[in-house]
């Protein structure tokens, strides 16, 4: 895996990124800004920049707020940028509650006040909006982002690129999965060998490659390169990292985790999680398997490292906004009803190795991606738009 270094990217433009993004337009646009606090209230004077636990939140004031009010949005042709606050859902995609506070104090409904009001909606928060900002933007007709867990890097790495690039490699890799069969994860944790099979019944590859142009209700998720699919049924089983370091393996029947396996560490949050899958099974469904596209350093942050050429993720729960049927009501507690990544990169998970991902599709079966690394099959099928000198000599996994 090859793990470029910050120098070889832009400066960050927010003009740039958005200018690329959404496209331009003779109308004036306008943007609003949505941040997540504990108490949303805390917008109020902007009292929440005195807490230093809210880094993502200061990054949409200083990195976007301001610079779109201070000539960027003119430059766009938007009207001047609101700003509002909800309280943090806690969880990755929740649904968010329909208060939200504006920085004069004013309460409002999200539903009601902020989404049929606004042409771009951008979401800059500690924990993912993306499936229920999509689901918004269908009902509203507006577009928009999200871009939760912004930092640093990613503002001077993912956010930097061009997009229109971005696109283009993404439809690339997009094309060699297109119409798969299914795909075998094969994964190596403290020695000992796991196998997760996917079915994706020959469906249409889907991208994330922060194109949200003018024509449809859309919501880029940003940094943007990612194929996907919403798999059809799954089974094996396969090892999964909890934040705290302690492995698990997970069983996989009919689609769903069924049952948790303790493999080292802490037994207790294996039998929490045994008790949310029979509590609630919904919360098990694999619900996405998605390949990083993008050349980046890794960030520390999921939304911009399951970008990354050579990762892979799979996903449990919600599945809405990527085209899937399991929406919020068919979990037994909404507070459930998520969509979690679980992500297979060197920092993150250290102690698994996805030792290949072998691709199923028209009675052929062909390896893409050896030990984080694109096997050679996958850099034949990208070569017009990738270094691949550069990727194949630099293996730094």
């Amino acid at each position: 895996m090859y793990i470029p270094p910050l120098d070889d990217f832009p400066a960050f433009s927010l003009h740039r990124l958005l200018s690329t993004c959404f496209g331009s337009s003779k109308s004036k646009l306008r943007p609003c800004i949505l941040i997540d606090l504990d108490d949303p209230s805390l917008i109020c004077n902007h009292e929440f920049l005195k807490q230093s636990r809210y880094a993502v939140q200061r990054h949409a004031v200083e990195s976007f707020l301001d610079p779109l009010n201070d000539g960027v949005g003119e430059q766009l042709n938007y009207e001047k940028c609101s700003f509002f606050a909800y309280k943090t859902t806690g969880g990755s995609n929740l649904d968010p509650e329909d208060h939200i506070s504006s920085p004069d104090g004013e309460v409002l409904s999200l539903e009601n006040d902020i989404c049929p009001n606004y042409d771009l909606i951008f979401a800059i928060s500690d924990y993912s909006l993306t499936a229920p900002l999509t689901a918004m933007a269908k009902r509203h007709g507006f577009r928009g982002a999200t871009l939760h867990g912004v930092n640093d890097i990613i503002l001077n790495s993912g956010l930097s690129v061009d997009y229109m690039k971005i696109s283009r490699q993404a439809e690339l890799y997009r094309n060699t999965l297109n119409e798969a069969d299914s795909f075998e994860l094969h994964f190596i944790c403290l020695d000992t060998h796991y196998k997760l099979n996917i079915e994706c019944s020959r469906q249409v590859a889907q991208k994330s490659h922060g194109l949200c142009l003018p024509g449809s209700p859309d919501i880029a998720n940003l940094p943007a390169g990612e194929v996907y699919f919403v798999p059809t049924g799954a089974s094996g089983s396969f090892p999964f990292r909890f934040s705290d370091g302690t492995l698990a393996e997970m069983l996989v029947t009919d689609g769903a985790i069924i049952e948790a396996k303790l493999i080292r560490g802490n037994e207790e949050l294996v039998v929490a999680r045994n008790t949310q899958l029979k509590q609630d099974p919904a919360t098990g469904i694999i619900g996405e398997l998605g390949f990083g596209t993008q050349i980046l350093p890794f960030s520390g942050k999921d939304i911009q490292d399951e970008k990354i050429l050579g990762t892979c993720h799979v996903a449990t729960g919600r599945s809405d906004h990527l085209g899937g049927n399991l929406t919020p009501d068919l979990f037994n507690s909404r507070k459930n009803a998520s969509h979690d990544d679980i992500l297979y990169a060197p920092p993150k998970t250290p102690e698994i190795t996805v030792k290949k991902v072998v691709l199923n599709k028209n009675g052929a079966s062909n390896t893409i991606l050896e030990n984080f690394l694109p096997s050679s099959f996958l850099l034949d099928n990208l070569a017009s738009e990738y270094p691949i000198e550069l990727l194949s000599s630099h293996a730094l996994a």
